[in-house]
């Protein structure tokens, strides 16, 4: 990481640190709210898109977490060991292929089952409060990320406009079965959730969250 103080002095970029983590710490709040919302409303509804968007918000909190502790450590002079966020990611990678994994083949049992979730204004809800959320807090995040010169924050940045596209996917197949009954939506909502878990995991194991100094 390149030292943000070189730049912008020891005091402000100290503010900015805070100001990172102060985001980090909402974004992991609000994954948890979303993950517990999402997977509870889906298991409700039988909406697997719903079900596996929650999931996947599960594995963002586990980022943020990662990321904030990173923040942290680097605030306090402290060094954190690069190796081993790079094994903690390579976790969270495997976790995020084994959720594909299951979405795809959930996705296509449904459709061979042509299985008809329920209606969820509680998952509609919550993916257009995530679609007004995440695109704000990822510009934010990528604020903070530049003027701290960060990498890993820039990152995160960028895994927060994605749950804004996850979103976006999610509550389409919600709306299309609630408006027009189409029960094939859900199913192919939850398969685009798996292609951008797949990324994210590529992204994960890859080391793309890690900060290279």
């Amino acid at each position: 990481m390149t030292d943000a103080g070189s730049a912008a002095g020891a005091e402000p970029a100290t503010r900015l640190y805070r100001r990172a983590i102060r985001l980090e710490q909402f974004s992991a709040g609000w994954m948890l709210i979303e993950a517990g919302v999402a997977v509870t409303a889906g298991i409700v509804a039988g909406s697997l898109a719903l079900t596996s968007f929650g999931f996947d918000s599960v594995l963002e909190l586990v980022s943020a977490t990662l990321v904030l502790g990173r923040l942290r450590a680097e605030l306090s002079g402290g060094r954190a060991s690069d190796q081993a966020e790079r094994r903690v990611l390579q976790i969270i990678a495997v976790t995020f292929f084994v959720l594909a994994a299951y979405v795809v083949v959930a996705s296509v049992i449904e459709l061979a089952a042509r299985a008809h979730p329920g209606r969820s204004p509680a998952g509609i809800g919550l993916t257009i409060s995530s679609l007004l959320v995440m695109p704000l807090l990822g510009w934010r995040k990528r604020r903070a990320g530049t003027a701290l010169r960060n990498q890993l924050v820039l990152a995160d940045a960028a895994e927060t406009i994605l749950c804004a596209t996850l979103a976006a996917a999610t509550l389409a197949g919600l709306v299309l079965f609630a408006a027009f009954g189409w029960w094939w939506a859900d199913p192919i909502a939850a398969l685009a959730v798996a292609w951008f878990a797949v990324r994210e995991g590529r992204e994960a194991w890859h080391g793309e969250l890690a900060c290279d100094d």
